[in-house]
């Protein structure tokens, strides 16, 4: 667990749960799950002397939860955000999203769809604190942490913790903060997309080579139902983060010119992170569609390759036709056949036959029954 008091002097890191309000800013109490639930009751007192209120049951429960859904609630007090982030899972961490408290089963596919973690990240909103729950290897809270307690360029870490990031503007209030890590969610999703269209355009390739014999098609069904799987999850983020706008915009309007501020740049903070979850929205569909489109134009090339396979044999069979056809005649047990009892009528009918055969074999080729696809 670590605490954090954002003011507007600085970021300081607190070593235990505060036992009162700051005076100014606020504290972000960040947290991974297994820590939520055995400290559950100093975290609840805590809320209590900073906030004036405590988590609901259910609320607890929703955070608790390794495989709940992206979803929104609010009370009178606070606002509870759930969002599953998208993004590559740390060496040796399940990649599935479960911890301690729920299991998952592995996502097939392609490696890149197996690293995709999926894991929920939950957000309560107060006025002067923000509670995150994190999966027990989240980087986010990690990235955004050592962002905030950046250190000035040479000096000490320590030192610095007080003062704000160099590059990074400093939250005005735990709503800006949550909207912050979650669109450090969404962006971490975007950086997969080059990894993962890489991939899923090697399968693409491998479908569509016509020479090829594609056998993995237990891994492809998985991948597809893996991106089903992602289109889902970004459908509840996006519902999600919708919920959250809509809740903002019944806020009261502040009285003063700095919170009217505050509350315009929540809601374009809001907006943009919405934008941004359309586009993986927008990016995984895509994949899925050109998933899908690839094993259709596989059968196509397929289907395509085994009719001319069945051309060219149909024309060599009509080339022979005619040429059983006189086999057949000079074959038959009569005693007078024409050219049976000449000397030269051995070479006749082998003659006959293979001009007819080269007529049709000409033929054949003019009308391209024999001549091979362009790209095979």
């Amino acid at each position: 667990m670590r605490i954090f008091h954002l003011h507007s002097g600085g970021v300081q890191e607190l070593g235990a749960l505060p036992t009162q309000a700051p005076a100014q800013g606020f504290v972000w109490i960040a947290c991974t799950r297994t820590a939520l639930q055995a400290q559950l009751p100093a975290v609840q007192n805590a809320l209590q002397a900073l906030a004036g209120v405590q988590l609901v049951d259910l609320h607890v429960s929703d955070l608790l939860n390794a495989q709940l859904p992206s979803h929104y609630d609010y009370t009178s007090q606070y606002d509870l955000l759930v969002f599953r982030r998208l993004a590559s899972a740390a060496p040796g961490s399940d990649a599935t999203g479960a911890d301690t408290n729920g299991s998952a089963p592995a996502r097939g596919g392609p490696p890149v769809l197996r690293r995709i973690d999926t894991s929920p990240v939950g957000f309560a909103v107060f006025d002067q604190v923000l509670l995150t729950v994190h999966p027990s290897d989240c980087a986010v809270r990690e990235a955004y942490a050592a962002r905030l307690l950046a250190a000035i360029p040479g000096g000490d870490a320590r030192e610095s913790r007080n003062h704000p990031a160099p590059s990074t503007r400093q939250p005005a209030s735990p709503a800006d903060l949550m909207l912050r890590l979650v669109n450090l969610m969404v962006d971490g999703y975007l950086d997969l997309r080059r990894t993962l269209t890489r991939q899923l355009d090697h399968w693409q390739s491998e479908l569509l080579k016509p020479r090829a014999r594609f056998v993995n098609w237990s891994a492809l069904l998985d991948a597809r139902l893996s991106l089903h799987q992602l289109d889902e999850i970004c459908e509840d983020q996006r519902s999600a983060v919708q919920d959250w706008i809509d809740a903002l915009a019944t806020w009261p309007v502040p009285a003063t010119a700095a919170g009217l501020r505050e509350h315009d740049l929540l809601q374009v903070r809001s907006r943009d992170v919405l934008e941004h979850i359309e586009r993986v929205v927008h990016h995984v569909r895509r994949l899925e569609q050109s998933t899908e489109t690839a094993v259709q134009m596989h059968f196509s090339v397929q289907s395509h390759r085994t009719n001319d396979i069945m051309r060219t044999l149909t024309a060599l069979t009509a080339v022979f036709l005619p040429l059983n056809l006189i086999a057949g005649i000079f074959g038959m047990n009569f005693e007078f056949v024409p050219l049976v009892h000449q000397q030269n009528g051995f070479w006749w009918a082998m003659g006959t036959m293979a001009a007819i055969a080269l007529a049709l074999l000409a033929l054949f080729w003019r009308k391209r029954y024999l001549a091979r696809t362009l790209g095979r």
